[in-house]
């Protein structure tokens, strides 16, 4: 019972109490459960466990840990699972357009099986990039007391003395392509650069939702940054299934931890560690659903005040797991907190505040990775958002790792990624060009497909420091350069990147936020009455339905019903 002299199995009872749920207890007897296991709070399980690919490889193990905890504390766990799919593994193909789509059918799937069994509380194991996000939703949208647990970094590659992630394959790529890597050296590169299960090693957009969601209250404070690997992994996971059931007791749920201050925390973390450009669309999602306001100039006016703070991959020097061994983002969160850039009475899980969590942060002396809040990398974070008459409801650049604030070039034009990526690998862009890619946003890819391909291969065709690059598609975490994506209105329902031609002149200009395409008014008139939609790629299936219920990437791409 709790405090309040409610059954703790408030949901879960109309499932299996009764004379008139016996038919209910005899199918869940069938698979092993027993009338006392019935009689206990139904803990749901949520697994993004898959064998294709290694950042969710692992979570079968660390499920059983969960269970383990729910069970010694006194509740019942159902373990089911849902879809993952491999952002790295699909990269630069058709099939990573199922990747943002993904996020919905996570959010849904865990949704309809949580409602399905009146689960009285969820855990959610999350691991490659759509699965942190997806979970989260599913959580604010059922209001129940639940939390996330992430697997894990995988630990960091090594070849003639380098640490690898993943980004560095896909940069070997572009080097082996114009004749800097041989064959052998590519061999050696992609033998080594993923050594066992765990999500890509730098702060990509799976690490940096993952530490956020620390921040955010969703997760324990440094559990998430547990590497996969590390035994310490399973003993955090037991800890959560014990944790879930004080969240029972207590009846804690989301829309006590998903405050506006709890975002905002989140929004500073990823500026501050250098973050991906995907968190915007996932917070801006996960506000969405928990009802919280939030709007894209948000994150601009966040990262300003945020100083970049963690030495961190692409940009930086180091990995997730070098984070976790500095002191972790706890470590991180505490110089903001110390220098007033988060909000410390925002609750976590745990049932403490923000700020009691952080108090227990410990540096490792000698570390490198996290600087001191009076000496940042930069005195402002990675995000910024642009505006301006190529972009008029914003588009996403990461500034972190590069200097570069301004370019003007003129437009090489693609209606594809896969256009784009030929053009390059051909040797036919120039230093000085803008590389635009459109038809790849949510609606007209569909699904937003990442340009990791693309930039990567820019990168390592020595093109990195001299050619922009914009986008209505998205970036992976592992993107670096001065690269524009989420640009929107997206060129399929007529933006003003649809009307870009090749050789117009772009201007990028981050000081004063803006992307502007350098043609006339006049002329801009007559293209968008020249201007036809493009057929839909997918008339049935899930792709088709994503197209026909997704909203703009300013508003987080999230599906709405119409």
């Amino acid at each position: 019972m709790t405090d309040a002299g409610q059954p703790l199995n408030r949901n879960s009872r109309v499932i299996t109490q009764g004379a008139h749920r016996a038919p209910a207890r005899a199918m869940l007897k069938a698979v092993g459960f027993t009338d006392e296991d019935l009689a206990k709070p139904i803990i749901g399980i949520a697994n993004t466990w898959i064998e294709i690919g290694p950042c969710n490889y692992h979570l079968r193990e660390l499920a059983e840990r969960v269970k383990a905890g729910v069970r010694a504390a006194g509740g019942t766990p159902m373990e089911f699972n849902t879809v993952s799919i491999s952002d790295g593994i699909t990269m630069g193909t058709e099939g990573m357009k199922a990747s943002l789509v993904s996020r919905e059918v996570i959010a849904d799937s865990v949704e309809l099986v949580a409602r399905g069994n009146a689960f009285d509380g969820l855990v959610c194991l999350s691991g490659c990039d759509k699965t942190n996000p997806g979970v989260a939703m599913a959580l604010a949208r059922l209001d129940i007391p639940g939390l996330i647990l992430y697997g894990g970094s995988t630990a960091p590659g090594e070849c003639d003395g380098k640490d690898l992630t993943v980004q560095d394959v896909f940069e070997a790529v572009g080097a082996h392509s114009s004749g800097k890597l041989d064959d052998a050296g590519l061999k050696a590169v992609e033998d080594a650069a993923c050594p066992g299960a765990g999500a890509c090693g730098g702060q990509f957009t799976a690490n940096t939702m993952a530490a956020s969601l620390e921040l955010i209250g969703l997760s324990p404070m440094g559990f998430n940054g547990i590497p996969a690997e590390d035994p310490r992994k399973g003993e955090a996971a037991e800890t959560c299934g014990r944790l879930v059931m004080d969240l029972v007791r207590n009846d804690v749920r989301p829309s006590a931890i998903l405050t506006r201050a709890a975002f905002e925390n989140a929004i500073a973390s990823v500026a501050a560690t250098g973050g991906s450009t995907n968190a915007v669309l996932h917070y801006l999602a996960l506000a969405r659903e928990a009802g919280v306001p939030l709007s894209i100039d948000d994150f601009d006016q966040i990262n300003s005040r945020t100083p970049l703070l963690a030495d961190l991959k692409p940009g930086g020097r180091f990995t997730a797991p070098d984070l976790h061994a500095a002191g972790g983002i706890r470590l991180v969160a505490q110089r903001l907190l110390e220098g007033k850039r988060l909000h410390g009475s925002a609750l976590t899980v745990t049932g403490r505040s923000l700020a009691e969590e952080l108090a227990s942060a410990q540096e490792t002396p000698g570390q490198q990775v996290v600087r001191p809040f009076a000496n940042p990398i930069k005195p402002s974070g990675g995000l910024v958002i642009l505006k301006g008459s190529l972009a008029p409801e914003g588009c996403v650049i990461k500034v972190a790792g590069h200097e570069r604030l301004h370019h003007t070039g003129p437009a090489r034009v693609f209606e594809t990624e896969d256009d784009a990526f030929a053009a390059v690998q051909a040797g036919r862009i120039d230093p000085g060009d803008v590389v635009v890619i459109r038809y790849e946003g949510p609606k007209g890819g569909p699904g937003m497909r990442e340009m990791l391909g693309v930039t990567a291969a820019l990168m390592g065709a020595g093109l990195g420091d001299s050619v922009a690059l914009l986008t209505d598609g998205r970036f992976s975490g592992a993107t670096r350069g001065l690269m524009a994506g989420h640009v929107a209105p997206e060129a399929a329902v007529g933006g003003p990147i649809a009307l870009v031609r090749e050789g117009d002149t772009v201007v990028f200009d981050v000081p004063t936020r803006r992307l502007d395409l350098k043609v006339s008014e006049d002329e801009l008139a007559k293209r968008r009455a020249e201007w036809k939609a493009p057929a839909p790629r997918y008339r049935t299936g899930v792709f088709a339905k994503f197209a026909a219920t997704v909203t703009s990437a300013s508003e987080g791409a999230i599906t709405v019903a119409r």
